[in-house]
């Protein structure tokens, strides 16, 4: 009789989750204000990270900017405060836990607690595995996974005593489908997408319903980090189009924000299709780059 019950539950959920989809796509989701909100975005030198930090600042956010480039990032503070937002800004290698603590107790000594955490700052080696360094893979996983504990584990605290706040994981296609080429990528941004999946899941088991949770993963965006990007299919990203769906998640408290969308109708098809059909549409999708290949690592 309980797993009667239980299957009716499930079937009753279903059909309301669905329901609720529909309701979404036909009546606006409701946008949040983030006027006010403190918010913290690492990696905000350059890219994703000064874009990001640009649309908080029209939206009246005060703002908490970090990086390990010093001229990038008084750039970037400079263009946020020409849009009439309050800014601080930290030089920081988010490589080095003891400088992301140090600089995380200043900000709340300083300017107070951090309600909107951006995890941006990223670093990549466009090789493979056996060309890659072995402080470029060390590197890779201290900036893209481990940084991410490290400033969460810094600002949480005060998100889980006042039930308020939210915590963004810049992730990537990278951390759902495979690249050759970029194994320490992919694997530092399958733990990223993981870590964002098992926070949402801990915070919930905690009741802290208040706290909410974004993962952003697109597909390669024109940055300059990787060297001639190209796809035969579809297009690179711009940044600016990138960012536009990233606030959109954030203001209306999505989970995760694809860009472009329809990578989540290809992480079904992976799930569905037989893998000879798969490595045929990986032909057709196929993203290519200059890589490094052929050199052992000498470290």
């Amino acid at each position: 009789m309980r797993a009667v019950l239980d299957l009716l539950l499930f079937l009753a959920t279903l059909l309301y989750s669905y329901l609720e989809a529909l309701l979404k796509l036909l009546v606006p989701v409701r946008r949040k204000s983030v006027s006010g909100e403190l918010v913290l975005v690492t990696g905000a030198g350059h890219g994703v990270g000064r874009a990001t930090a640009l649309e908080f600042a029209k939206r009246h956010s005060r703002l908490v900017l970090w990086d390990i480039n010093q001229h990038g990032l008084e750039e970037t503070a400079a263009q946020c405060q020409k849009l009439g937002a309050t800014v601080q800004s930290f030089v920081v290698d988010c490589s080095k836990r003891e400088e992301i603590y140090s600089a995380a107790e200043k900000v709340k000594k300083e300017l107070g607690d951090v309600s909107i955490l951006v995890n941006n700052a990223g670093v990549i080696t466009a090789a493979d595995l056996l060309s890659t360094q072995d402080h470029q893979l060390q590197r890779m996983f201290e900036v893209n996974i481990l940084a991410h504990m490290w400033t969460t584990r810094a600002f949480l605290p005060a998100m889980m005593e006042a039930n308020h706040g939210h915590i963004v994981t810049v992730a990537s296609a990278a951390g759902h489908f495979v690249v050759p080429f970029m194994v320490g990528y992919c694997s530092s941004k399958f733990a990223a997408v993981g870590f964002h999946k098992a926070l949402t899941e801990e915070l919930a088991a905690l009741g802290k319903d208040g706290i909410r949770t974004t993962c952003l993963c697109p597909v390669f965006i024109n940055t300059g980090f990787v060297k001639n990007p190209r796809t035969r299919l579809g297009k690179i990203l711009e940044v600016e189009e990138v960012v536009e769906a990233l606030m959109e998640g954030i203001l209306t408290n999505k989970k995760m924000v694809f860009v472009p969308a329809s990578q989540s109708a290809a992480l079904l098809f992976e799930r569905l299709f037989p893998e000879r059909a798969l490595n045929v549409l990986r032909k057709l999708t196929e993203v290519e780059f200059d890589a490094v290949v052929g050199q052992r690592s000498t470290q």
